[in-house]
């Protein structure tokens, strides 16, 4: 575990921004080409446009939030405007809007797991996992909520658990890009950095949706493992050439600064892009 310090603090932090292709895009969670319109590092469905911009977050969370506010009990109107919130960083405010939509809706999966994923997305890991264990049930699992639980253990550092949940979505779903990913940033985050490779290797396949996500983690792992020129290229492919070489400098220094006897241990940063 890094010291928690004010430099590690601000190295995690750092390290979290050199794989966000797009903003915390929500935690935590859902991946665009499996259809999820969450953009958190956790999987989910929600089944509502996504915002692209902050632009398009602020319009969204305007328009959203009026019929929310005509009909706090309209499950789409309260996940849709929760999801425009969370684009514009206001994720407490989010969590409230599903709070509330499922005290009004507390049988509807879509609501519980948008609601599940806002809590984890706040840090609020062990009422996330609550609630995620009841948006879906064992004779009709969603692999997207099996995921969004295996990022949340992820959160608790119960990565083996995690991991089982991540074989199970994958049952259900073969290869599919957003597990694998998740499934990646797992097993980086247990300390096995070639077994992570691996798996993110196969979630950026060449001829699987394009997800600049999943190509940022793979870059991150790449570097982590010394190989920085490789990690760069990787990077470059979604990112100005400057960032990616900035990121990589980082990734440099920190390595660096664990070539002593006394050197930390370096965590893949929890709130990494989730597929």
């Amino acid at each position: 575990m890094i010291p928690r310090s004010n430099e590690a603090r601000s190295g995690r932090r750092v390290l979290a921004t050199a794989v966000l292709a797009a903003a915390l895009a929500g935690s935590v969670a859902g991946c665009k080409s499996t259809g999820s319109t969450d953009t958190t590092d956790t999987t989910g469905s929600i089944g509502v446009a996504a915002p692209h911009s902050d632009g398009d977050a602020r319009n969204a969370a305007e328009a959203w939030g009026q019929r929310y506010r005509a009909n706090p009990a309209d499950p789409a109107a309260a996940i849709a405007y929760a999801q425009a919130l969370r684009g514009l960083g206001q994720r407490a405010q989010a969590v409230a809007v599903l709070e509330q939509a499922s005290i009004q809706n507390p049988k509807n999966m879509e609501v519980l797991g948008a609601y599940g994923r806002a809590l984890a997305d706040v840090g609020n890991s062990r009422q996330a996992l609550d609630v995620l264990n009841g948006a879906h049930t064992p004779d009709r699992p969603d692999w997207r909520i099996l995921s969004a639980q295996g990022a949340v253990l992820d959160q608790m550092s119960r990565h083996q658990e995690a991991q089982r949940y991540y074989a199970s979505a994958l049952r259900m779903v073969p290869e599919e890009p957003s597990v694998l990913s998740n499934l990646g940033l797992s097993y980086a985050l247990a300390g096995d950095l070639a077994r992570a490779e691996v798996t993110l290797r196969r979630a950026a396949a060449p001829g699987r949706p394009a997800d600049p996500r999943v190509r940022q983690n793979l870059a991150l792992v790449v570097g982590l493992q010394g190989r920085f020129a490789e990690a760069e290229s990787i990077a470059r492919a979604d990112l100005p050439p400057d960032e990616a070489a900035a990121n990589v400098a980082y990734l440099r220094q920190m390595l660096a600064q664990r070539s002593g006897p006394q050197r930390p241990a370096l965590q893949v940063p929890q709130r990494a892009n989730r597929g």
